[in-house]
């Protein structure tokens, strides 16, 4: 049997000191770093307070598309043709050409137009227009715009609304439009954020009691979780002066807050645990953890914020909220796990373990299995995932070939993805501005919000927009071409109606052709099928600088941790393949609309554009922090024994039950975040706690060591070049300390040693 070298328990205690100068200040001065903590955290409490009144809710535009230019020169000239506001007038069944009816709404337009921030007021009375009239002629639209920017102009809308929504004399006002579907979306977002919090909190702080045992202990990562989450309510409160912030990061904000946290300080209190249990003391337990488990952790931030940080090269404020919020709570929740928590377990010491809540089922078990049979030198923490991972690596073809046979299988939906634009179905159906869009859908002959603009711009005669009118009418997917309306200076629009669905796919293509369709002028498209078109451009020409930031970086820092050529390119796969089947459910349930019923969402048939990118970011990251936990293990103990199958299983042993149970904890509060009414979150939440959970049960379980297995030791190669930049520049787990010969070193052999580890870690 291989003999293996280990330093005693505890090995290189006080005497060897160590540890950089961060260490020595965080175990020398933890009452310190704790107060400093308490004083930042007071601060940020109050510097992120009121953030979420200062995002917005829309952002998946590009700046500089050619229908961002469209709107923006429209709402200067023509501020009728950009309705962000309808006012929708029901008469019942007198109609709204009865006269009560007539002279009620004309008086409210007039009060309307009047109102400051409220420009290019009209409605079917003032114009007779057919599609601002139903077709059952019981109900017809006012349409506005409020100007300015979203914030102002929700501003605006929350001082208005009281005065027009409800009853006035013959006629019955309901309020919808752009504006006040993004509004309602974020009031809905911010009221589930809370529930959500609410409901993940107590059920976390259960797991984290069930996992660790102690109590005192589980109360650990809530501590770091919640400043990270308060830090980065700062950050973006901070990031608001500046630029553009989407509401909907603030959910990303706790997921990864809680999530990250919980995963760090599960894997820096485990590791301590571990050195006290092997006879360690306090002072000695957290300087080895640091140098150990907390480069890890590091190093997994690091990961994790690159896979972040590719959302800043798309142009949607949408995506780079989620890439300022990831990144911030990411780096807030490492510094927490490597400053705040080691600091108290220095001043908890061995009280960590108080309130051991397991120890009374242990000592129940143990008398039940009467003598001898409590632990044998199979047994101890741990020895199933060391059993399983005999197992698949005694079949490791069969579990590779099978494993991802079945995550291909479970992805193939994503082939059949329709990408669309978010609108008011994001809601839920008894959501007031959505009811009246859903009147508006249904019962309108054409879309009252706007179909399609073309803005002209040029000096033109009449005949020139006769003609050009009659040419665009005659395209196909065109209902019908309205226009010109024209203003001083050359400036002209018409109003084109799209067959089908107003962002449909025909009415994409509509948006081409009117894009080539000659003109005597200079024409720019806008509308929602034109800012869709112009959003999917944006993100196919930046996806392949995103993905090739998140595969290259990853590729470096794996490298860096393990020396190895092939372990990066399989991180790479295997987390890419532990994706599929959150994209296979996300068009499966989404897009196709099973168990719309049973989850409360309304199928639109599309997935909105930018969804996958976020999902993917997001996914790929937590993904590569599990990855990096079970390798840095594996490759710990490989260095130490140079073992290949005994470093992985040790790895599995040591990790397999701390990453599943990061992974549920992680999920819970995805799953908290999923039961949000808005489409789109209950879609991130869902979607990305299914593929954390596919990922540590599936891909770490069964994958990484079927795969190991058949690499061999292959899985370690490097050329000479690049195995000694790994070892002048390289990152991993192994304490230097307790690997350098000393007069302590004693000779186990692997099974003796495999013993040692299971009581250890119990």
């Amino acid at each position: 049997m291989a003999e293996v070298k280990k330093t005693a328990p505890g090995g290189g205690g006080g005497a060897r000191g160590g540890g950089g100068g961060w260490t020595r200040f965080v175990t020398a001065r933890p009452r310190l770093t704790l107060l400093v903590a308490l004083v930042l955290t007071a601060l940020a409490v109050l510097a992120g307070g009121g953030v979420a009144d200062r995002m917005g809710s829309g952002g998946w535009e590009d700046p500089a598309a050619e229908s961002t230019y469209a709107t923006e020169a429209l709402e200067r000239r023509f501020p009728g043709s950009q309705p962000n506001l309808l006012l929708l007038v029901n008469a019942g069944p007198e109609g709204v050409d009865a006269p009560a009816a007539a002279a009620e709404a004309r008086k409210l337009a007039e009060r309307l137009d009047a109102e400051p921030g409220v420009d290019g007021v009209g409605s079917y009375w003032s114009t007779g227009s057919p599609a601002l009239r139903s077709e059952d002629g019981r109900q017809a639209v006012i349409a506005a715009r409020i100007a300015g920017e979203e914030k102002d102009a929700a501003a605006v809308l929350d001082r208005i609304a009281p005065e027009y929504r409800g009853a006035h004399g013959p006629v019955e006002v309901s309020l919808g439009g752009g504006l006040a579907v993004r509004h309602e979306m974020q009031v809905i977002i911010q009221e589930d954020l809370l529930r959500a919090e609410l409901i993940a909190l107590p059920l976390t702080l259960v797991l984290l009691v069930m996992v660790f045992g102690s109590a005192v202990a589980a109360l650990l990562p809530l501590g770091v979780g919640i400043v990270a989450i308060l830090g980065t309510n700062a950050a973006l409160r901070g990031i608001t002066e500046f630029t553009d912030v989407s509401v909907f990061a603030q959910n990303l904000t706790t997921a990864l807050g809680l999530g990250l946290a919980i995963d760090y300080a599960l894997f820096v209190v485990r590791r301590y645990r571990e050195e006290l249990a092997a006879g360690a003391d306090t002072y000695t337990a957290v300087r080895t953890t640091l140098r150990t488990a907390g480069r890890t952790v590091l190093f997994s931030a690091l990961t994790v914020a690159v896979s972040l940080a590719a959302m800043l090269v798309f142009p949607q404020y949408f995506l780079r909220s989620f890439a300022y919020a990831g990144i911030a709570v990411v780096l807030l929740a490492a510094t927490a796990a490597l400053t705040l928590l080691p600091a108290a377990l220095v001043l908890l010491g061995d009280r960590v373990n108080a309130l051991d809540l397991r120890r009374l089922l242990r000592r129940r078990a143990d008398r039940a299995a009467g003598p001898g049979g409590g632990n044998g030198g199979s047994g101890g923490e741990g020895a199933g995932w060391a059993r399983a991972a005999s197992l698949v690596m005694r079949r490791a073809p069969v579990f590779a070939v099978l494993t991802t046979a079945g995550l291909v299988l479970l992805g193939l939906p994503f082939l059949g993805v329709e990408f669309g634009t978010a609108d008011d179905r994001q809601l839920p159906v008894t959501a007031s501005s959505r009811v009246v869009q859903d009147q508006l859908r249904d019962g309108f002959p054409g879309d009252p919000g706007g179909g399609i603009t073309v803005l002209a711009e040029g000096e033109a005669t009449p005949a020139q927009y006769a003609s050009y009118r009659e040419r665009i009418a005659a395209l196909d997917g065109v209902a019908r071409a309205e226009g010109p309306v024209t203003a001083a200076g050359g400036h002209a629009y018409f109003t084109v109606v799209p067959e089908g669905e107003a962002v449909g796919a025909e009415a994409q293509r509509t948006v081409s052709e009117l894009r080539a369709a000659p003109a005597p002028f200079d024409t720019s498209v806008t509308g929602q099928a034109a800012v869709l078109v112009d959003s999917k451009d944006a993100l196919a020409e930046r996806l392949p600088w995103a993905a090739g930031i998140v595969v290259l970086v990853t590729l470096l820092l794996v490298f860096l941790l393990t020396g190895s050529v092939l372990i990066p390119v399989q991180a790479v796969v295997l987390n890419a393949l532990s994706l599929t089947a959150m994209f296979g459910a996300v068009v499966w349930v989404f897009q196709d609309g099973h168990l719309a019923g049973l989850l409360g969402f309304t199928a639109t048939g599309d997935i909105e554009t930018t969804l996958p990118v976020l999902m993917f970011c997001v996914a790929f990251g937590l993904s590569m922090d599990y990855g990096v936990f079970l390798l840095s293990r594996i490759k710990e103990e490989y260095d130490a024994t140079g073992d290949h199958e005994h470093s992985v299983r040790f790895g599995l042993r040591h990790t397999g039950g701390l990453i599943t149970a990061a992974a549920v904890i992680l999920a819970v509060v995805m799953v908290a975040i999923g039961t949000s009414r808005v489409t789109n979150t209950k879609m991130l939440g869902l979607g990305v706690a299914l593929a954390v959970l596919m990922d540590a049960m599936v891909v770490r379980s069964l994958l990484v060591p079927s795969v190991m297995k058949l690499t061999g030791r292959l899985t370690w190669w490097a050329p000479g070049p690049l195995r000694r930049f790994h070892d002048r520049f390289g990152i991993s787990e192994t304490d230097p300390y307790n690997h350098v010969p000393t007069p302590g070193v004693i000779e186990v052999s692997e099974e003796l040693r495999e013993t040692a580890s299971s009581r250890s870690t119990g």
